[in-house]
């Protein structure tokens, strides 16, 4: 199943905050990882995370972490950080 991917207003402002070569290697990442098999765990990319509400994945790209729910055949992208922000995110707008 091919499923359509969504990005937060936000999001937008997170990935154009990116240099150049990382936004590429961020977009190729959430194609090649989340059109198809978004929900497919793995150890190193694509991970479930824990309790109810928003996000529910999160994938991981070089050193960034890209936030994300899966609805009803959509990929809903919430936010795109560094590893370093990503716990602070979380605990701010996340969970």
């Amino acid at each position: 199943m091919r499923y359509e991917i969504l990005l937060a207003p936000e999001t937008l402002a997170d990935l154009r905050a990116l240099k150049a070569n990382l936004r590429a290697e961020v977009q190729d990442g959430i194609e090649r990882h989340l059109r198809h098999e978004p929900t497919a765990i793995s150890r190193a990319r694509i991970k479930h995370l824990e309790g109810e509400g928003s996000p529910e994945f999160r994938l991981r790209v070089g050193d960034n972490r890209v936030f994300y729910d899966v609805v009803e055949g959509q990929v809903w992208i919430v936010a795109i950080v560094t590893k370093d922000g990503a716990e602070d995110w979380l605990r701010k707008a996340g969970r």
